[in-house]
Order: structure tokens, then sequence, then C-alpha cells
């Protein structure tokens, strides 16, 4: 039966490989699929901050393939770091992904492959006509796409799906605006009450001592009108006349209030830290370094492990995976700090053989100088790791380091 299973993997991937009548993917690009139209993301200022930001953050990440930690160079990894199809770099294609995530709870791109099974495209695409199930013939997930000219099934290992968290019994992601749609639905009530208060034009009552007829009343308010108006504001009451200024009841606190727990349930919502919203009010950082590393830990780990996670699993072989090869986003030009803790950092390291020279001015987008400077040093002060402890300066032939009087 593998001979079977083989020849159904084998359809299942030309599927989304082929380009006939019926799979012909090219013409999703630049039509249906893209332009995303969502009122909050286009309307609501913090909503479009916290995606903007998630996302670009992720797109810049560095994505290289390793293999038992060296780089290394495929076909999968030339689509996925260089030309994920004709239209895109990698950076607009994850971007999109992520934005879409974020946007509607899950991220899809279908993924291509030429005749020999190996991907050849990245394609984004809009999650509002994507569904996944499972199909009751095989028991496997499939994604049923609406296009321009029909409709698609793709298996799961030709769609690379991202998303928010899901129960037990879905498949697809919880839209975090979903969740968001009370506190958005009352911040637009509070922004426009607030926009139609401040809009309004002073407002007031004009009283006299004795009842005036209807051409007397109207004289007398276009005669305050003009007034107003010339003077600038300035109203003189006259004797026998009361005016008396209508309270529009608007406090710009109130406001400020509405925003700022707006920006809390955001927050909350798309587990990033408050301060990245702009709002500072009791956050309890010594330093940007401590904030970067809780965005890392708690918001951007997660994240960027189902990216590789799905990497790993639809764009590399079973063989591939075996032979030791895996994505990687690097996460660590965001914990590096400021110059006095990277270099107290790197001092340490090398010192105690944790790291080489070498791999130091590889962190720092140094090129490596070879030699001795590939080797691990131990404080010594400072001998090669191997170097025979006789060796060293002051050392005896017992191999017991010099001691000082």
């Amino acid at each position: 039966m593998k001979w079977l299973s083989r020849a159904k993997f084998a359809v299942k991937s030309a599927v989304a490989g082929w380009q006939g009548k019926l799979f012909d993917f090219s013409s999703w690009s630049g039509r249906t699929f893209w332009g995303i139209d969502n009122g909050k993301l286009a309307t609501n200022e913090t909503i479009f901050s916290v995606i903007s930001r998630l996302a670009n953050t992720l797109s810049s990440l560095p994505i290289k393939l390793y293999k038992n930690y060296d780089l290394e160079m495929n076909k999968a990894a030339d689509v996925i770091i260089n030309n994920p199809n004709p239209n895109m770099t990698s950076f607009e294609a994850f971007n999109k992904v992520e934005v879409a995530r974020n946007e509607t709870g899950n991220g899809y791109a279908v993924i291509t492959r030429d005749i020999r099974m190996q991907p050849d495209k990245f394609l984004p695409i809009d999650s509002s006509y994507v569904t996944p199930f499972i199909n009751k013939d095989d028991g496997e997930l499939w994604y049923q796409v609406l296009g321009d000219d029909g409709t698609y099934y793709i298996h799961n290992m030709n769609m690379f799906h991202v998303k928010h968290i899901t129960g037990t019994n879905r498949w697809a992601g919880i839209n975090p605006l979903n969740v968001l749609k009370n506190t958005l639905e009352y911040d637009k009530a509070v922004q426009e009450f607030s926009l139609s208060e401040m809009q309004k034009k002073d407002s007031f009552i004009l009283t006299y001592a004795a009842n005036v007829d209807k051409d007397k009343r109207k004289e007398i308010v276009d005669d305050f009108r003009r007034f107003y108006s010339e003077n600038g504001g300035i109203l003189f009451r006259e004797p026998g006349v009361t005016i008396d200024e209508i309270d529009r009841k608007y406090f710009s606190s109130d406001t400020l209030a509405s925003e700022r727990i707006t920006r809390s349930r955001v927050a909350n919502v798309f587990n990033v830290p408050v301060s990245f919203l702009n709002d500072s009010e009791g956050q309890g950082f010594s330093s940007n370094e401590q904030m970067m590393i809780q965005f890392v830990q708690m918001t951007l780990t997660p994240i960027v492990r189902q990216y590789e996670q799905e990497m790993n699993r639809k764009l590399l072989t079973e063989a591939d995976r075996k032979d030791g090869h895996y994505f990687k986003m690097n996460l660590g030009g965001l914990l590096r700090g400021d110059t006095n803790a990277r270099t107290q950092f790197y001092q340490m390291m090398i010192r105690s053989s944790g790291m080489t020279p070498d791999e130091v001015r590889g962190l720092e987008d140094l090129p490596p100088k070879g030699g001795k400077a590939s080797e691990l040093w131990i404080s010594g002060d400072m001998y090669p790791l191997e170097m025979d402890p006789t060796q060293r300066k002051g050392g005896d032939k017992s191999g017991k380091e010099p001691t000082k009087e």
C-alpha cells in the first residue's frame, strides 16, 4: 500500500502545481484576492497601529534554512527568502499573510509546485474566500477556495495557513476583531459623540422682560446674530434682557479615558505591551530592553514558531527534515539591547568559552576573521580552550594555574 500512498500524495501535490483549465492559479494575482477591505482596519487608528507593527516586525525577521546549525540553500529556501512569486518580495508576501492573520484570524498562501513536486511559488490569498474542512473520504484537512472562475479544493500540504487560537472542533482561527466588537463599537460611539459636540455652534437663551410680537422677536434674533458675528462672540446684555449659554456637556477627559480603555483591550487581545500603542501609563519597564524581551517572549515567539513549523512541514520533504534541515526566523536582533548591554554579554560569553570571537562578529554583521578568532577561548587571561595548561604563562608541569602571592 506504500506505492498507493505515494501516488495519492503526488496527485494532491500536482493539483497545486500544474496549470490547466481547472488548476490555473496565475489568474488569482492582482484580482479578487488582493486588497482586503475592512472598515475596522481602515478607520480605527488603534487597530491599524497594532496590526501594522506586528506585520512589519514579523516580515522584517531574517529567514534562513539550516542543516544542523549550518546555513543551507535549496529550491524551497530560494522561494521563501528571495522570490516567493513574480509580483512580490519575501517581505511583502509575509506581510500580507500576517496582516490577514491579525485582521481575520487566518492568513493563507497557496504553495504551487513544479513537476518534481518542489515548491515553485508562494501566493498569499484573501482569507475571506477560504474555508477549511475535513474530507470524509480520506479524513484529511482540505481547503475550499472560491476563485473567479470556479471553486478549488486544495490539500493542506499545499496551503500555508497561520492563525490565531482555535478550539478543539475548529480549524479556522478566531477573528480578533470579532472579540473586540463591543470595544470598537463603544470607541466609535464616543468618537462620534465627541465630534458632534465639538462641531456644534454656541447656543444661547434670550430672555426679555416683556412679551414681544413675532416681527419684533425676529428682529431681536437677527440683531443678536449680527452683533455676535461682527464682534467675535462678544455680547452686551441690555437692561431687561437675559442671555444664558446652553451647556454642551462635553469633557475632553472622557474621550481620553475611553481611548486608554480601548488601547488596553486591543493590547490584551493582540497580546502586545500596551506601550506599543503609545500608552505609557502603568508600565514598569526600567529599559527598552526589558520591554522587547517581554514582546519577543510573550508575543512573537508563538507566532514565529507557527510560521517555522508550517514552512518545515510543507516546504521541506520528510527526507530533508530527517537529514537535519529546518527553517528558522532569527529573533536575536530584537534582543541585542543597547551597546553597553551587548558589550558586557559578548565579553562574558568569550571569556567563558561560550562563543568564539567570529560568532560575536557574525551577530554584529561583521565578516569572520578565521584562525584564532574561530576558536573558543577561556580567561586565564586569555588562552585557547584546548591549550595545554603547562604551556600557559607561569604554568608548572603539574598543570596547575600559578597563584598570586
